[in-house]
């Protein structure tokens, strides 16, 4: 009796049963790579870079991962989105500057996923610049403050 090959493979598959060798080195190298660059950049936190010069500082905190709001010579942005020019702030009789105001209760409205996150949902720091007048910086605060963002921390470069 003649076999055709689609028989003869199954008698050969049957025969030999259907052992698969897997190779898992390779597998296993990727995964060592993997966890060795999770590891080793797990514990950097940075602040987003910006045309700012923050004021030098003893404070030996790290940085929270927080909203950040940067104030420099020209503009304010929030999460890289500008809200607001400097310019007509100096002279502004209201405290309150409306675009930001306006970004920060947009983000204040976001659902928090974790109920340990809530705390941290409504905290800023603020990227100022050294060169910013107080009042500006003073609006900036009491804008977030008005939009429930009442955690405020300012970023600084470490001294030494």
């Amino acid at each position: 009796m003649k076999l055709t090959p689609i028989q003869k493979r199954a008698a050969r598959s049957a025969r030999h049963g259907n052992a698969l060798d897997m190779n898992l080195v390779s597998l296993i190298d990727v995964f060592t790579i993997l966890i060795f660059f999770l590891l080793s950049n797990s514990g950097v936190e940075t602040l987003p870079a910006a045309s700012v010069h923050l004021p030098e500082s003893t404070a030996k905190k790290d940085p929270k991962e927080t909203l950040v709001i940067v104030v420099n010579g020209s503009e304010i942005t929030v999460e890289g989105r500008k809200v607001a020019d400097v310019a007509p702030l100096a002279t502004a009789a209201d405290d309150i500057i409306p675009g930001l105001k306006a970004e920060l209760d947009q983000i204040a409205a976001r659902p928090v996923a974790l109920a340990e996150n809530a705390a941290k949902a409504h905290a800023v720091t603020i990227m100022g610049d050294k060169d910013i007048p107080y009042q500006v910086l003073r609006k900036v605060m009491y804008t977030a403050a008005r939009a429930d963002f009442t955690d405020v921390s300012f970023a600084v470069n470490q001294k030494g």
